[in-house]
C-alpha cells in the first residue's frame, strides 16, 4: 500500500470534499469514515464521526454520524455530484473496549448509522472494513477511486 503524504488529512468531526486527482486520509479507531465517490463526475469526499447520533442538546455537529452524512451527501451534490452515480465505502467502528457492555459499544453503532443512511438515500455500499478490534489508517484517491487501508493500534476514540 503507498500513503501518499500529500493527501489532504481530516480529523474527527471534519468532512472534505474534492475533485481528482486529490487524496483525503485518516485515521479511525471506533470512529466512521464515509468515503463517496461520484463514479460518472469524478467527484469524492470522506468524513470522519465519533458518535453516531446527535441528542439535540448543544449545536449540530460533523462528530455525529446522523449529521456528518447527510452533509458530506449534500456537500457532494453542491460541488456537482448526482446520488444516483455515487457508490460508498465505509471503514472504522472498532470494538477498541473489549470489556464494553451492549449498550457502549460505540463503533457498531457508528457502523449502523452508516448503512441506514446511505440505504435512505439509495447510495450503495461497494465495500467495506468495519468492526473488529484495530484502528485504521485509510487514504481515499480520487484519481483512481480507490481507498488503501492499514491497520494500525492507534485510535481516535
Amino acid at each position: 500500500m503507498i500513503m501518499d503524504g500529500n493527501a489532504t488529512f481530516i480529523h474527527v468531526g471534519q468532512l472534505h470534499v474534492d475533485r481528482t486527482p486529490a487524496k483525503i486520509s485518516t485515521v479511525l479507531g471506533s470512529c466512521v469514515a464515509v468515503c463517496l465517490y461520484d463514479t460518472k463526475n469524478c467527484i469524492g469526499g470522506m468524513n470522519h464521526y465519533l458518535l453516531p447520533f446527535w441528542n439535540g442538546n448543544g449545536l449540530q455537529s460533523p462528530k455525529f454520524g446522523n449529521i456528518s452524512i447527510p452533509k458530506l451527501i449534500e456537500s457532494m451534490i453542491e460541488r456537482g455530484a448526482d446520488t444516483k452515480t455515487m457508490q460508498a465505502k465505509i471503514f472504522g467502528g472498532a470494538a477498541l473496549n473489549i470489556n464494553a457492555t451492549n449498550n457502549m459499544l460505540i463503533g457498531e453503532k457508528n457502523i449502523m448509522v452508516a448503512r441506514e443512511i446511505l440505504k435512505e438515500y439509495k447510495i450503495a455500499i461497494v465495500a467495506e472494513d468495519v468492526g473488529k478490534q484495530q484502528g485504521r489508517k485509510i487514504q481515499f484517491d480520487l484519481e483512481q477511486g480507490k481507498v488503501y487501508l492499514k491497520y494500525t493500534t492507534y485510535s481516535c476514540g
